[in-house]
């Protein structure tokens, strides 16, 4: 039973602007979260990012105020299901909850999240880097991440001119050794007829994958564009508001990227996970430039999901200050811990 649940705001500066076709953001806020039992903690980190696809920030508190009234002398189970109206159109504050509760449960029982969640769990995670915006980068900059090991980059797009941009992609491409590859995000910025023209001049480059290239993404008309990649597309935030229950075989993409704060918690996107490689989809996982609170039970959720594809969890750099010590990534990928619960232990 919860004996007791905190809520705790906080606000962390970026290094740097966080830019991308959708807008972008300096300081990341919301609020870590702590459910206490036996002398046990578990944590949860609620962040709303509502053009990533969840909830707004006031949705948010509300969500997790009521959580919080009716916590006490409550397990887990009956917790979330006590407020599934309440959570129900607040994905950010669900994804808290049920990371600080498993947490709890899975530090009760002396199991890593991830030996929590799957007994097939892996104890490392490769990862990308996670280079930003396109009009900010230089071939130093590629250079830098590749002799850090990474296999994969990311860099956002969408964001410029899309002739000016593959001109860029193209300039830097001349400077990447041959095994790495680049995956770009254009965050829904593009009509069908750009799309169509940038991914015919995409196909001679080495690109790993093209996440989300349509402002109003459509089935069928991903289905054409995938038919003419020679690399994956990827859905992510417009699979946001599509319910859990979707089927990843008719999203017209041969990827989809599973950011667990925007589809409501761990064991949703798990389950999205099992649907789509069974339907022979590649699974991506990725978080929100989350605080060290919500990156570890993301990367514990993608080892258990334990696809060999880089995700996107190398982003701890980001942030100027945390709420704890983050994972981070060595010679591309993290290296779990082999102790109970997430990882996530809050800084004094």
């Amino acid at each position: 039973m919860i004996e007791r649940l905190q809520v705790r705001p906080y606000e962390l500066p970026l290094r740097r602007a966080w830019a991308s076709a959708r807008g972008g953001f300096a300081r990341r806020r919301g609020w870590l979260i702590q459910a206490s039992a036996e002398g046990l903690h578990g944590y949860g980190d609620c962040a709303p990012l509502p053009a990533a696809g969840t909830e707004t920030s006031e949705a948010a508190w509300e969500a997790l105020c009521q959580a919080r009234a009716c916590a006490l002398s409550r397990s887990a189970d009956t917790l979330l299901e006590s407020l599934a109206r309440e959570l129900a159109t607040a994905p950010a504050a669900r994804f808290a909850l049920e990371c600080a509760l498993l947490d709890l449960a899975s530090r009760r029982r002396g199991l890593p999240l991830r030996r929590w969640l799957s007994d097939s769990a892996r104890d490392e995670v490769p990862v990308n880097a996670l280079l930003g915006a396109l009009g900010t980068l230089v071939p130093a900059d590629l250079q830098t991440a590749c002799d850090a090991g990474f296999r994969v980059l990311k860099i956002k797009v969408g964001i410029h001119d899309p002739t000016a941009e593959l001109k860029h992609l193209v300039d830097l491409a001349r400077h990447l050794p041959s095994d790495i590859g680049l995956r770009l995000d254009a965050n829904g910025a593009w009509e069908p007829d750009v799309a169509r023209r940038l991914i015919d001049g995409l196909n001679s480059l080495p690109i790993e994958s093209l996440e989300e290239p349509l402002r109003n993404p459509d089935s069928e008309m991903l289905t054409r564009l995938q038919a003419g990649a020679a690399f994956p597309l990827a859905r992510d935030e417009s699979l946001h508001g599509l319910g859990t229950d979707l089927d990843p075989a008719t999203l017209g993409v041969r990827r989809i990227v599973l950011k667990p704060a925007a589809l409501g918690g761990l064991a949703r996107a798990l389950a999205l996970s099992a649907r789509a490689r069974a339907a022979g989809i590649e699974v991506v996982v990725t978080g929100l430039v989350d605080s060290a609170a919500g990156l570890w039970p993301t990367a514990q959720l993608a080892a258990a999901i334990g696809s060999p594809i880089p995700h996107g969890l190398a982003t701890a750099d980001w942030l100027a200050a945390d709420l704890g010590p983050a994972p981070r990534p060595r010679l591309g990928q993290i290296d779990l811990p082999r102790t109970a619960g997430s990882g996530f232990e809050p800084s004094p």
